[in-house]
């Protein structure tokens, strides 16, 4: 069955960051996510089982990797692989406006 859709429609602005599954097939899965100045709370840290390929497709994001004293600054275009383990932390989103991923999510260990 053939499925399509524009990553950019019906994105609105709510105060709850948005996890749109795209696709789900056995080791992958691919979704958007749509933040809106949302960021990991402290102290936390976000860990997985899988990797995670993210492209940032509008607005910005800062990402701070475990071990790494700079947090990387993400605009449109940029793309980052997150191997499984690597614990990680979303330090901002953009606020004004939504910042728009692509996550794909690569792993036998999918929830």
């Amino acid at each position: 069955m053939s499925r399509a859709g524009n990553l950019f429609a019906d994105i609105g602005c709510t105060e709850q960051e948005r996890f749109d599954e795209l696709l789900s097939q056995p080791g992958i899965r691919i979704e958007r996510i749509v933040s809106t100045g949302q960021s990991t709370p402290e102290p936390e840290w976000l860990v997985q089982d899988w990797a995670e390929w993210v492209l940032l497709l509008s607005g910005g994001a800062g990402l701070l990797l475990e071990g790494e004293a700079e947090t990387r600054t993400l605009a449109p275009g940029d793309w980052l692989l997150l191997p499984a383990g690597v614990r990680h932390r979303v330090e901002w989103t953009q606020g004004g406006g939504p910042t728009v991923w692509l996550a794909v999510h690569i792993g036998d260990n999918l929830p």
